[in-house]
């Protein structure tokens, strides 16, 4: 996977972080630099565990899949996407709680990194270089993330459903690229 695919993955990844911080901010009475920095840190860090968790997974059963690896990560990638746009019509409240707690940024920060580890599975197949992937995810999704609690402050949930719907539509456009490139032998970006 080139570098331009692993940036859109990386922006396409961070959307659920982005989209939580959003809800965080709204909850927050004064933002600082300080508290976006938490916020960023914890879905930052999340996003680079969990891919490289997968990451090992899919390299331990990668002689197993190898003949079928576009096919999955098509599949991983399309699921995710297509859930993400679900998730972006749910009609459920959103939770606007501002708590920088230990126990509410665990929950939200695995939560919101669980699509990573199913795209380390790819990476493990596809034979990514993984520190490069984590370290694009993860700087991505911390960037995207501390300025999402500032957005969410200022301008409320406007755009909360909008950035599901962009990340599921990069997850299924790059599923989409890997299956094309491994059945056509070509290269698209």
């Amino acid at each position: 996977m080139g570098i331009i695919s692993l940036i859109v993955l990386a922006i396409g990844l961070s959307m659920d972080a982005f989209a939580v911080a959003i809800c965080k901010g709204l909850g927050m009475e004064k933002v600082t630099f300080k508290k976006m920095m938490i916020v960023g840190a914890w879905f930052g860090i999340f996003q680079a565990i969990m891919p490289f968790l997968g990451y090992l997974l899919g390299k331990n059963f990668q002689s197993l899949i190898e003949k079928y690896d576009h096919w999955i990560a098509f599949t991983l990638l399309v699921l995710l996407g297509i859930n993400m746009i679900k998730e972006s019509f749910s009609k459920e409240e959103t939770n606007a709680n501002g708590s920088l707690s230990f126990k509410s940024m665990l929950v939200l920060a695995i939560a919101t990194s669980i699509d990573a580890l199913a795209a380390g599975i790819t990476f493990g197949v596809l034979e990514t270089n993984i520190y490069v992937a984590i370290s694009l995810i993860s700087v991505i999704t911390f960037i995207i993330s501390s300025i999402g609690v500032k957005i969410g402050n200022v301008f409320g949930l406007k755009y909360k459903s909008k950035a599901e719907i962009a990340g599921g539509i990069i997850l299924i456009l790059l599923g989409i690229k890997i299956l094309l490139e491994h059945m056509f032998s070509i290269i698209l970006f």
